[in-house]
């Protein structure tokens, strides 16, 4: 008699128990979202390419906070400047982490990189490294000569090939790429790999490979929200990760042994320090922290965030002024009154070309990089709008989404640079092209040198023309760093006022 009534005041409790779990789940003020959610995929049915629009309609539809269960991933989906704002103000701490993704395992160091590290005391020191010791702005000023050096050899280029009878089409997409990455590899690792003085190497190309194969890894995958392709295979991309970060790792590796040769052979002056050699000195004072793990692992973030996302916005800012040459006309003549024609333009000229920054601002909001902005993920219950958001949801800012708000921005498909003249007076959080709060990134300052002295230095200098009589097809492509579907080719010229300047480089 005893066991039975045990038996049901215990069964009475479990009871209890599932009411509640029940209860607490339903009271849950979850955001909206779309009705119909298949079994195990959940919402993946909705998603095509290119992801930020498909987010964007159904925020259109739904509301600017917006949750979705994408296979086994719950995911937030913020598209408004209040709701970034509190989701980086508020709550900024709770969206500290980032989610483990298959590619932070493999091209992240196991999740130990600046950019897949979880928030924490590791992570902090990541990025006090980034900001203060290679991306400070005396660090970077120190490699201010690279810059102007490779810019220069740019310029030089162009006037080789389009000084002729005829304006020859160019592939801008690889011009620009081929800038951007030998400017880093020489504030990386003191190495220069495109150039016409330069011949075709082994290393160069395997360097090349590393950088694209990268980006097109990166970006989250089915098999992040359906773990169960895992065991019955998802297209070999696990392969795909493991072979590419080990001749990532081999590659990084072969630069570091570099640099220690040349640190060993003469002790280099402090102007001359590569990040490298910075990152080997911290390594001589704490070994057991700075291994060549942790340094190959920031040399891979800088090449990777750094190379792509700065080529591309180049890429667009002179497609849009190839469609919009009356704005390319203002950004001449704004260079001609500033800077006059009898010298190059120099970084320190870019705080007086207003109109130019208002050219690379327009660019970014109109095709951002980071059109979705990386993902971070809840580290606890919190709430958004109102709204009750769970520990362990992926967080999705749709930066495009925000950019393209026809209520924030008047006619946002126009390219305007003249609607920045008065940035100043907007929202912090309507313009989010390098991302925003503790995970913001570091980068900024380089990037915005690099893509404002040489954009101002081939429109000083050229001549510009489509490469027919259509306009330049602005189709946005598949990409981490959202490239654009068909690269740009275009013909240049030198400019007449130009000439004398450009025959004495």
């Amino acid at each position: 008699m005893e066991t039975s009534i045990s038996y049901y005041l215990w069964l009475f409790i479990v009871f209890l128990f599932l009411i509640k779990k029940y209860l607490q789940k339903t009271n849950k003020r979850l955001p909206p979202s779309p009705s119909f959610s298949l079994p195990i995929i959940g919402h993946l049915y909705l998603f095509k390419k290119p992801l930020h629009r498909t987010l964007a309609k159904l925020s259109e539809k739904y509301g600017p906070i917006l949750y979705l269960k994408l296979g086994s991933r719950p995911v937030l989906v913020v598209s408004s400047p209040s709701s970034v704002e509190e989701c980086f103000t508020k709550n900024d701490i709770s969206f500290a982490n980032r989610p483990q993704l298959l590619a932070g395992k493999y091209l992240g160091y196991n999740y130990t990189t600046v950019i897949w590290a979880p928030y924490g005391s590791h992570w902090r020191n990541l990025r006090r490294i980034a900001a203060l010791e290679l991306l400070s702005s005396s660090r970077l000023q120190m490699f201010h000569d690279i810059r102007a050096d490779e810019v220069r050899s740019l310029i030089c280029k162009l006037f080789r090939w389009s000084n002729g009878s005829e304006p020859q089409s160019l592939d801008m997409k690889s011009t620009f790429f081929e800038l951007t990455l030998n400017v880093l590899m020489r504030v990386i690792a003191g190495k220069r790999y495109y150039g016409e003085d330069i011949g075709e190497s082994s290393e160069a190309k395997m360097f090349e490979q590393i950088v694209k194969e990268s980006f097109q890894l990166s970006a989250p995958n089915i098999g992040d929200f359906l773990p169960v392709l895992k065991y019955v295979g998802s297209g070999g991309l696990e392969k795909k990760l493991v072979k590419l970060q080990k001749m990532r790792d081999e590659f990084m590796q072969s630069l570091i042994e570099e640099r220690r040769k040349v640190q060993s052979g003469s002790v280099s002056e402090q102007k001359s320090k590569t990040m490298v050699d910075v990152l080997l000195s911290l390594q001589a004072t704490e070994p057991e922290y700075y291994t060549d793990e942790i340094i190959k692992g920031m040399m891979q973030v800088m090449l990777s965030a750094g190379s792509d996302t700065s080529a591309g916005t180049m890429e667009w800012a002179l497609s849009l002024l190839l469609n919009n040459p009356e704005a390319l006309a203002k950004a001449q003549t704004e260079i001609d009154e500033k800077i006059g024609k009898s010298r190059l333009i120099e970084e320190s000229d870019l705080a007086n070309l207003p109109y130019l920054h208002c050219i690379i601002s327009e660019t970014l909001r109109m095709c951002s990089p980071a059109a979705l902005i990386p993902p971070h993920e809840s580290s606890e219950d919190c709430t958004v709008g109102g709204f009750n958001v769970p520990r362990g949801t992926m967080l999705l800012v749709n930066a495009w989404a925000i950019h393209h708000d026809p209520k924030l921005w008047e006619h946002p498909e126009q390219f305007k640079p003249e609607r920045f003249q008065n940035a100043q007076e907007r929202d912090v959080f309507m313009y989010l092209p390098f991302g925003i709060g503790r995970r913001g990134c570091p980068g900024e300052g380089l990037a915005n040198r690099i893509v404002g002295l040489a954009l101002g230095s081939v429109i000083q200098c050229f001549n510009w023309e489509r490469n027919g009589e259509e306009m330049v097809d602005m189709t946005e492509g598949t990409g981490l760093a959202m490239p654009k579907a068909h690269p740009l080719l275009a013909k240049c010229s030198p400019r007449p006022t130009m000439l004398a300047l450009l025959s004495q480089l």
